[in-house]
């Protein structure tokens, strides 16, 4: 009964910590869904979108949600993202019926926030749950997130390989598990797991995003229709291009400060001092960015002390004695 207990606890504190990620993507889709309300305005409602999306940005930088660095990376993703809207709708893969003065060849300028959305929530779920990578690859990662990104281009005219990519990416992640916080415990899943799971629920955003009119796919024109449940697999695919950004703009960092409950909202990198347990990893190393003191041989801590071992958490009071 009390191992049920605490499973039943630890998967409330990890939906708490998954609605906290999803802050941004969750206040844009809102967002929208309350601009498809509004009564006509003088502003388009695209062009509402966007300075909404550019407020949200902004209150998120002040409020604490996203450091500069998450920042940075998100505007990224919002460029990354663009650029990939503004292919895709020349070649007709969907639309955005309505007009706007900041559409720019068919594309509103929000599209982007759809795409720094999930960078959003990667930053988040990286600090608030406390990310670290074992058995990552980032230089086969890189090539591999660079081809994906590429092939949903080229295979307007040439060859899909997206499944050959699929299958690549599945060798690629082989082995690779990420670990996350959830209470005082630490948990890991496959990488590979992680990214289907991410790129199932992106699938129910979508449909969700397409529903309140974000966009439009061609038979969704004359009425809403679920999104093909194929795209799931396009954003398992692309979710690789984020994971990938995001991991190559830091290093697995923890800082535990005494008695912390772990998920800590912070904008700061974590720095050594002597109130709190610091240890940094590279990303790709085949260790676990853990606390340095789980591990007392004086070695490299195992997979099942970093990552999924239970009352590992050390306060510096306790190491100093």
């Amino acid at each position: 009964m009390d191992g049920m207990l605490h499973a039943g606890r630890q998967l409330l504190r990890f939906a708490w910590l998954q609605a906290r990620c999803c802050a941004f993507a969750v206040a844009l889709i809102g967002g929208i869904a309350t601009s498809s309300l509004l009564p006509e305005l003088p502003l388009a409602r695209y062009d509402l979108v966007l300075a909404y999306g550019v407020v949200l940005a902004v209150l998120a930088r002040r409020l604490g949600w996203d450091s500069a660095r998450d920042t940075a990376v998100i505007a990224a993703c919002h460029l990354i993202g663009l650029l990939f809207e503004l292919v895709k709708v020349q070649l007709g893969s969907w639309s955005y019926p309505e007009a706007a003065l900041t559409k720019i060849a068919g594309v509103p300028l929000y599209g982007g926030f759809l795409y720094a959305a999930v960078g959003s929530y990667v930053c988040r779920a990286w600090r608030l749950m406390e990310l670290h990578l074992t058995g990552y690859r980032p230089r086969i990662m890189a090539v591999l997130a660079a081809a994906v990104y590429l092939n949903f281009f080229t295979h307007h005219w040439l060859p899909d390989v997206r499944w050959w990519l699929a299958a690549a990416m599945v060798g690629a992640t082989a082995g690779a598990r990420v670990c996350y916080r959830v209470g005082g415990s630490r948990h890991h899943m496959p990488l590979g797991l992680s990214f289907a799971l991410i790129g199932f629920f992106l699938w129910v955003a979508e449909n969700a995003a397409t529903f309140v009119g974000a966009w439009s796919y061609p038979h969704q024109l004359d009425g809403w229709q679920p999104v093909t449940f194929s795209k799931a697999a396009a954003w398992a695919l692309l979710i690789s291009v984020t994971f990938v950004l995001v991991a190559s703009s830091r290093t697995a960092v923890t800082a535990l400060p005494p008695g912390g409950d772990g998920g800590q909202e912070s904008t700061k990198d974590a720095e050594p001092s002597g109130r709190g347990i610091l240890s940094r990893t590279k990303i790709g190393d085949n260790r676990c960015a853990s606390e340095s003191t789980s591990s007392t041989s004086g070695g490299a801590p195992d997979l099942r002390v970093c990552c999924a071992g239970r009352g590992t958490r050390r306060t510096a009071a306790s190491t100093s004695r």
